[in-house]
């Protein structure tokens, strides 16, 4: 069984020229592939597995970070083909405000790397990378992507080195030179009605913790607030989730630890995914449901990013 992530699903934005995300065309004839090659996984016998340990063969989706494309692009096109996925919230986005996460992306997205990079470097102190000496930080991330090296320095400094209790402040700055002040991204996530809608339509609503932090810079109490508020938030959203299950922000090994799966396991979380390049396994299924492994959809034809 493969399971697929993807994150932003759209059509070319004008105004943010180089922000980068999976052409909703392509994606399309990405799922004419899937179904040709290998064919999608039923919702049940997914589920099924984890009580009975076999994995069936195929396909499962899933779709990070609750924005507003899943429900305009993917779920039209995932209910014209009679199909499912499983699409991670962070409940952050429930209060109108832009994670730190995409507003790294909207930066990039609208301007040149090398320029918000050395803009950047004004603006960070030694002092503000609490976490510079972790080698997993600058090793193990972004593996799978093709970035410039601006670019790499630019996401591996606000995603990973930066302290959180600085990096909002400097995103503060960034967005206000270069957006101005009267910028807004509206309805850039999906909304709690659209999720609702997609609940009850077939579509699991998972979470994605609460701020999309990395879960291993996090103390345990920091972890635990993460996890349990996201599920309790989205469970205000989706009256009766039937599923709890949980993706790691950003992914990899390097992101999540022994903690954080405990965690979940006392939560009652039936399953996670981390970002792990192979198929999913019985063994993962039976010995490690909060760590099932995952494709990025870019390994597989018509899954990348058009130039």
């Amino acid at each position: 069984m493969k399971a697929i992530m993807y994150h932003y699903v759209r059509e070319d934005v004008e105004t943010l020229p180089h922000f980068k995300h999976l052409h909703i065309d392509d994606f399309e004839q990405q799922l004419d592939f899937f179904g040709k090659e290998y064919g999608f996984v039923k919702k049940e016998e997914f589920l099924a597995s984890f009580k009975t340990g076999m994995v069936p063969e195929g396909v499962v989706l899933t779709f990070d970070d609750g924005v507003a494309d899943h429900y305009k692009f993917v779920y039209p096109a995932l209910k014209k083909r009679n199909l499912w996925g499983i699409f991670y919230v962070p409940t952050k986005n429930f209060s109108g405000q832009i994670l730190d996460v995409h507003r790294i992306h909207l930066l990039l997205g609208g301007f040149d790397a090398e320029v918000l990079t050395n803009s950047l470097n004004k603006l960070v102190t030694l002092e503000m990378l609490t976490d510079i000496g972790r080698k997993e930080f600058t090793g193990d991330t972004y593996k799978s992507q093709s970035n410039s090296e601006a670019t790499l320095a630019f996401k591996r400094t606000l995603n990973y080195t930066i302290g959180y209790e600085y990096r909002s402040q400097i995103l503060d700055t960034l967005m206000f030179d270069f957006f101005g002040p009267d910028k807004k991204f509206h309805d850039f996530y999906a909304s709690p009605e659209m999720l609702r809608e997609m609940a009850l339509n077939d579509m699991i609503i998972g979470s994605h913790s609460r701020n999309h932090f990395v879960m291993s810079k996090l103390s345990e109490a920091e972890q635990s607030d993460e996890i349990k508020g996201s599920f309790l938030e989205l469970e205000q959203v989706i009256s009766d989730p039937k599923v709890k299950t949980f993706c790691y922000p950003y992914g990899g090994f390097h992101s999540f630890n022994e903690t954080t799966e405990k965690i979940l396991t006392e939560q009652g979380c039936l399953f996670s995914f981390n970002v792990e390049a192979r198929d999913i396994s019985n063994e993962d299924i039976l010995g490690r449901p909060q760590a099932l492994p995952r494709y990025d959809c870019n390994a597989f034809p018509f899954g990348k990013c058009r130039q």
